[in-house]
C-alpha cells in the first residue's frame, strides 16, 4: 500500500473517531495545598531553622552503640523490608513490560505444514489432490503507532507505580527503624522499673528484719510484723512481672530485626541518652511534602491514576497499527530458497470501537474514581502528617518543666521516707509513716522513669512524623495540573 493510501486510511480513522464518545469530562478532585492547613499558632514558640530535619541515621543521636548495631542488623535481615524491595522489583518489571508497547514488535517465524490440497479448491491439479508441504520463513513487524497516546499513558502510569513502590521501601525502612528505636526505649524503661522493683524488694526485706527485731523486743505487735511481711512477696511479684515484660520486649525486638528469640538474650541493657532537640524548619507544612515518604509515595500514585484516565480515554479512539512482513513462502521445498518464493508486505490496520455495551465508559469512570480516591487519600495523609508533628511538638515542649517538677517531688519524698525509716528504727516513729512514705517514693520513682522514657519515645515519634531524614526526588506535578 502506498504512503498516500496509508495517510488516507489514518485520516478516515480520525474522522471515524467521533463515533466513540467517552462522554463529558467530569470535575476531578484537587490536591490540597499545605498553606491551607494553618499551623502557625500551634507551633508558636518552637525553635525554627532550616537545618532541623532528622539525619538519615537519626537514631545515633540516642548515643547507644547496641541500638546502632541492632538497627544495622535489622536493615540487612528484616523480612518486611525485603518484601518492600521485592514489590519494587515487581513494579519496575511491570513498567519495563509496558514500555515495550512504545516500539515495534519484531517476530521471526518459520513453519512447514504437510497437507492434502483439495481438488475442488482454489489450487488446481497437479497440486490440488496431492500431498504437499506449505513452507514459510518470515520476519513479521507490528507497530502500534499510539496516535492517541494510550501506550505512553499506560507506561507512565506503570512508571508512577514503580516510583511509589520505591518510596514505599523508604517508608518501610523508616517504620522499621522507628519501631526498633521505640522498642529499645521501652526496653530501657522496663529495665529501670525492674531495677526499682528489686531495690524495693531489698528495702522491704531490710524493713522486715527491723520489724522482727522490734517485735522480739516487744516494741511492735504481730499485726505490724504481718503487714511488713506481706510487702516482701508483693515486691517479688513486681520483679517477676517486669522480668517477664523485659523478655517479651526482647522477643519483639529480635523479631523486628529478623532474628529468632534467642537473639534477645544477647541484648545489652539500653544506655540511652536524651536526643538532641530538633529545630523544626520554618516552612514546615510545605516541606513535609518532600520529607514524608507516605506523602511523596501518594503523590506518585495520584500521578499514576491520572495517566490511567488518559489511557482509558484513548481506548475510545481508533487503534492504528503498522504491519509488515518479509520472508519466503512456497508450496514444496524445491523453490523455497529461490527468488520466486520471496514475500513482502506493509500496510496499516485500524481497530475502532463502535459498540461495547458501555464497557469503555465503565472503565473510564472507574479510573476517574480511582484518581479521586488517590487524591483524597493524599489530602488525608497530609492532614494526619501535620497533626502528628503538632502532637509531638505539643508534648515535647512540656517536658522541661515536668522533669524539673518531678525531680523536686521525688527528692522530697525520698527525704521524707529516709527520715521516717530512721525514726522507726530508733523507736521514735511508727510503721505507718514508713510504709506511707515508701509507697510515695516507689510511685514517684516510677513516674520519673516513665517520664524520661516518654520523652525519648516522643522524640522518636517526632522523627517519624518528620520523615526520618528521607530525601527523595522532587514530588511529581499532579496529573490535574496538565
Amino acid at each position: 500500500m502506498s504512503p498516500r493510501a496509508i495517510g488516507s486510511l489514518v485520516a478516515a480513522a480520525i474522522v471515524a473517531a467521533g463515533c466513540a464518545n467517552p462522554g463529558p469530562e467530569t470535575e476531578r478532585r484537587s490536591l490540597r495545598e499545605p498553606a491551607t492547613l494553618a499551623a502557625g499558632r500551634t507551633l508558636a514558640g518552637v525553635t525554627l531553622s532550616e537545618a532541623g530535619w532528622p539525619a538519615a541515621d537519626w537514631w545515633r543521636a540516642l548515643d547507644d552503640p547496641a541500638l546502632d548495631a541492632l538497627i544495622a542488623q535489622a536493615l540487612e535481615g528484616s523480612p518486611g523490608l525485603a518484601v518492600a524491595q521485592s514489590r519494587l522489583a515487581r513494579a519496575q518489571a511491570i513498567a519495563l513490560a509496558t514500555r515495550s508497547a512504545l516500539g515495534p514488535e519484531v517476530v521471526g517465524s518459520g513453519e512447514s505444514v504437510t497437507q492434502l490440497y483439495s481438488q475442488a479448491g482454489l489450487i488446481p491439479p497437479p497440486v490440488g489432490g496431492s500431498w504437499r508441504s506449505q513452507n514459510r520463513l518470515a520476519v513479521d513487524v507490528t507497530w502500534d503507532l499510539d496516535v492517541w497516546g494510550r501506550n505512553q499513558a499506560t507506561f507512565e502510569s506503570a512508571l508512577g507505580q514503580a516510583k511509589a513502590a520505591e518510596i514505599d521501601v523508604a517508608a518501610t525502612r523508616l517504620a522499621l527503624t522507628t519501631a526498633i528505636a521505640r522498642g529499645w526505649v521501652e526496653l530501657a524503661r522496663l529495665h529501670e522499673l525492674a531495677e526499682l522493683a528489686r531495690a524495693t524488694l531489698a528495702q522491704r526485706t531490710r524493713l522486715l528484719a527491723v520489724t522482727t527485731r522490734r517485735v522480739e523486743a516487744g516494741l511492735d505487735s504481730q499485726v505490724d510484723l504481718q503487714q511488713v511481711a506481706a510487702g516482701v512477696p508483693a515486691a517479688r511479684l513486681d520483679v517477676a512481672a517486669f522480668e517477664e515484660a523485659i523478655a517479651l520486649a526482647g522477643h519483639q525486638l529480635a523479631a523486628l530485626s529478623g532474628q529468632g528469640p534467642d537473639r534477645a538474650a544477647a541484648f545489652e541493657r539500653p544506655r540511652l541518652t536524651a536526643a538532641r532537640a530538633l529545630a523544626l524548619p520554618s516552612a514546615l507544612p510545605a516541606d513535609l511534602l518532600g520529607r514524608r515518604p507516605d506523602l511523596v509515595g501518594q503523590r506518585w500514585r495520584v500521578e499514576s491514576a491520572g495517566r490511567d484516565i488518559d489511557a482509558a480515554r484513548a481506548r475510545f479512539y481508533p487503534n492504528v497499527n503498522l504491519i509488515g512482513f518479509v520472508g519466503l513462502s512456497s508450496v514444496g521445498l524445491s523453490q523455497f530458497f529461490s527468488s520466486a518464493a520471496a514475500i513482502a508486505g506493509v500496510g496499516p490496520a485500524v481497530r475502532l470501537p463502535l459498540f461495547d455495551g458501555g464497557r469503555l465508559r465503565g472503565e473510564l469512570a472507574t479510573r476517574r474514581a480511582d484518581y479521586d480516591i488517590a487524591v483524597e487519600q493524599y489530602n488525608q495523609a497530609l492532614v494526619e502528617a501535620l497533626r502528628e508533628v503538632a502532637d509531638q511538638v505539643a508534648t515535647l515542649r512540656t517536658f522541661a518543666t515536668r522533669r524539673a517538677d518531678q525531680a523536686e517531688a521525688l527528692a522530697a519524698y525520698r527525704k521524707a521516707h529516709a527520715l521516717a525509716a530512721l525514726r522507726y528504727e530508733r523507736g521514735l516513729g511508727n510503721l505507718l509513716a514508713v510504709l506511707t512514705t515508701e509507697g510515695q517514693v516507689i510511685a514517684q520513682s516510677r513516674v520519673d522513669a516513665e517520664l524520661r522514657a516518654r520523652e525519648l519515645d516522643t522524640g522518636v515519634v517526632l522523627v517519624r512524623a518528620l520523615g526520618g531524614g528521607f530525601m527523595p526526588e522532587p514530588p511529581p506535578a499532579a496529573a490535574a495540573a496538565r
